[in-house]
């Protein structure tokens, strides 16, 4: 699933991340995130795997505290 860089500020900020966030939890580095979401990068497969992911976890698991429940990792 690609997303649009105006797609990965919406998330990300949606999420209560900052880029420097987005980028640790994701692997980047928060220059890259920062490229990406201005359109100065398009990423590559990989990098845009690992925003995704990382979107899809941390939606995950806003979930679970929404709903009462907790996870141990």
């Amino acid at each position: 699933m690609d997303l649009t860089r105006e797609q990965i500020t919406e998330k990300r900020e949606r999420l209560g991340l900052s880029m420097s966030a987005c980028g640790r939890e994701s692997g980047l580095h928060v220059s890259t995130v920062s490229q990406i979401e201005n359109g100065h990068l398009i990423p590559y497969p990989g990098q845009m795997e690992k925003i995704v992911a990382t979107f899809a976890r941390l939606e995950k698991d806003l979930l679970f505290k929404v709903k009462g429940q907790t996870r141990d990792f």
